[in-house]
């Protein structure tokens, strides 16, 4: 086993030892070759989007575990669960009034999951709940996503209100893991369940980047074309991406802690 984990270690202390503009560098690399790899072996990228639901619902699941088994909240933020919930509504909205398919049935069970959380943390489970170290105001995102939503949205033949209120989702759905980041920033020290449920989150988020990706390749861009003109598609694009590559980081010292045997996640400074 030590002669298998040297040289992952040796690897990741190198990386570790670079500048922010190699490892960003590193970054980029690592996804682009992660991409190339999925368009090979994944023949039907459509069910990266289903892969990428999946795992979302593992993590969900880890985190129902630790707030039944364990009974407690630590280390969780409820903003980001406000957060996401709040997305989540606006998102099952436009889905009645100009999708209606399966993705509605999908958002209504991980809202109403949402909102168990939520209650959990705020009535339950609230004498565990780390109310000073959850301090990520959460109008930093919400006002500029809605500022941006009504500057930038579908140029669809929707009604004006649902176009916005679509592009409101997909910008606080980017950003609604800050707070959970500020959280474990603040702790240094992310407890097993809550380091499980963070990677999920990165892993299905990194799956649905690679989704849009490869679709606007498959398409020669006609999908771009489909989603409106204007900044709109690249806007949905961007905000993939920025969702991947707000949870690179921490997913890269969670793998570096699994690999280490580490049970508890330490992060050093300036992570997340």
């Amino acid at each position: 086993m030590k002669a298998t984990r040297r040289p992952i270690q040796a690897v990741a202390t190198w990386v570790r030892r670079q500048p922010p503009k190699i490892k960003a560098f590193l970054a980029v690399v690592s996804g682009m070759a992660a991409l190339v790899f999925l368009r090979f072996v994944v023949h039907d990228h459509d069910n990266l989007f289903v892969a990428a639901e999946a795992v979302h619902a593992i993590g969900i699941s880890v985190l129902i575990y630790k707030l039944m088994k364990e009974r407690t909240c630590a280390g969780l933020s409820l903003k980001s669960q406000e957060l996401t919930a709040i997305f989540l509504a606006v998102r099952l909205y436009c889905s009645f009034v100009m999708e209606h398919d399966i993705h509605t049935l999908l958002d209504t069970a991980t809202l109403v999951t949402t909102l168990w959380v939520i209650y959990m943390i705020r009535f339950k489970l609230r004498s565990s709940y780390m109310d000073d170290k959850d301090n990520f105001p959460i109008y930093y995102v919400v006002i500029p996503c809605a500022l941006l939503s009504f500057v930038i949205h579908p140029t669809t033949v929707h009604n004006i209100i649902n176009r916005i209120a679509w592009a409101f989702c997909v910008y606080l759905e980017a950003v609604s893991v800050l707070p959970q980041l500020r959280v474990m920033q603040n702790t240094k020290i992310v407890e097993p369940f809550t380091a499980h449920y963070v990677f999920a989150l990165g892993v299905a988020r990194f799956l649905s980047c690679a989704h849009w990706v490869l679709q606007v390749l498959d398409t020669r861009g006609r999908l771009l074309t489909a989603l409106g003109y204007g900044l709109w598609p690249s806007m949905v694009l961007l905000s993939e991406i920025v969702q991947t590559f707000i949870l690179a980081d921490f997913c890269y010292y969670y793998v570096k802690s699994l690999v280490g045997g580490q049970l508890v996640l330490r992060l050093p400074s300036g992570v997340v």
